[in-house]
């Protein structure tokens, strides 16, 4: 059986990485007005925080169409018997459902659609390690298992810097206990039965990543294996710093630099930080 691993744009994977992978990707949209873009394809992520900085209305966000997405499996099917399709949250996307609809509408390959419950490079861990497992000749329905084991180890919290923007957006479930003088703070966010849910309220950015450290800690500590992911909405040196400082700490944990794309960083909004990881 010769398995595709396909996945959505908001893992951001570096084109580079996915072609040497052999990933395939499918965007999602990021539309400015009357103007829409494919993320990873259409507009960089630089390119997309410049020009959320000269409009006064926030972009909105799209999910990739059916037509597209039967289009891309029945060109896969040309030259795989299976497929796995990873995708971001089903609580904050229709991605998955129209993943669902489209594996009736293609005929020639066996598709197996993958609820990452989460997003970014946490999501893009799953497409990482399907895709080591198909290239080394596993099937669908092993490499599945597989996935589904990671879940139990795989871990992700991130802050906003400004919680506006997942308000506006309805992305943030349970808004409502944040809402007035409570949008001052900096809640740690994580994914919680499908849905980005506050994990705890904190006054300040500087303690808001210290708990985030702490509840990183509680794994890496151990000195088991861990891979693990910095990413930031538009915070590179930031970032690169908080990655140096805890691949400093911690010699057991393989930590790499990612960032909020055009989509998932419309809802986020510059300067939101996040840390995942799992246990290889």
């Amino acid at each position: 059986m010769k398995v595709a691993v396909i996945t959505d744009s908001t893992t951001y994977i570096p084109e580079q990485q996915r072609i040497e992978n052999n990933i395939h990707m499918v965007p999602l949209n990021v539309i400015f007005g009357q103007e829409s873009y494919q993320e990873e394809i259409d507009i960089s992520t630089e390119a997309f925080y410049q020009k959320v900085k000269g409009v006064e209305q926030l972009p909105k966000t799209s999910q990739p169409s059916i037509g597209y997405m039967t289009e891309k499996l029945e060109e896969l099917s040309k030259e795989y018997d299976q497929a796995i399709f990873i995708t971001l949250s089903s609580g904050i996307s229709g991605t998955f459902q129209s993943v669902i609809t489209a594996q009736d509408m293609v005929d020639g390959i066996d598709i197996y659609p993958f609820d990452s419950e989460i997003s970014c490079m946490a999501q893009g861990f799953y497409a990482l390690e399907a895709a080591d497992m198909a290239n080394d000749g596993q099937d669908a329905k092993t490499i599945l298992t597989r996935l589904h084991e990671m879940k139990r180890s795989l871990r992700a919290y991130f802050m906003a810097d400004d919680l506006s923007h997942l308000h506006r957006g309805g992305r943030l479930n349970g808004a409502q206990a944040l809402i007035g003088s409570m949008l001052q703070v900096k809640p740690i966010l994580h994914f919680e039965d499908t849905k980005i849910v506050p994990f705890e309220k904190i006054r300040t950015k500087k303690k808001a990543l210290k708990r985030i450290f702490q509840l990183f800690d509680e794994d890496a500590s151990t000195g088991v294996p861990i891979r693990a992911t910095m990413i930031h909405a538009n915070r590179p040196d930031e970032a690169q710093e908080l990655r140096d400082e805890l691949a400093a700490q911690y010699p057991n944990v393989d930590i790499s630099i990612s960032y909020f794309g055009p989509v998932i960083g419309t809802h986020l909004g510059e300067g939101a930080l996040g840390l995942g990881w799992y246990k290889p």
